[in-house]
């Protein structure tokens, strides 16, 4: 793994979100676990698509956020982090002024 998103290719539905998952390693695979379950749980008629090498979420006609697996940690930015109380501290390069998130080196995190 590197500092960059996974080479993986866009496609959507779940089951090339599964197998990008399933090919990171440990720990960021237990982390992207995590997070799918969460989701799974909580976001009725969840969508799940591969885009820019990261595992995006998303209900209805949008996406909410994304899940994307490092050298050293999981990536989760929220598409419209900016409006979140209080506002996620990372800010990505390349994802939009309104996306902000989180970098999670563990499940704990």
């Amino acid at each position: 793994m590197t500092g960059r998103a996974s080479p993986a290719k866009a496609a959507v539905g779940d089951k090339p979100v599964f197998a990008y998952i399933s090919g990171l390693p440990q720990p960021q695979r237990g982390i992207a676990e995590a997070v799918d379950e969460l989701a799974a749980r909580t976001l009725p008629g969840l969508q799940r698509s591969v885009k820019w090498g990261m595992a995006y979420y998303g209900v209805g006609d949008g996406w909410c956020f994304s899940c994307g697996g490092f050298a050293d940690h999981v990536t989760l930015m929220f598409i419209n982090g900016a409006a979140l109380e209080p506002v996620p501290p990372v800010t990505p390069v390349g994802m939009g002024k309104a996306t902000r998130g989180v970098e999670l080196e563990s499940v704990n995190d």
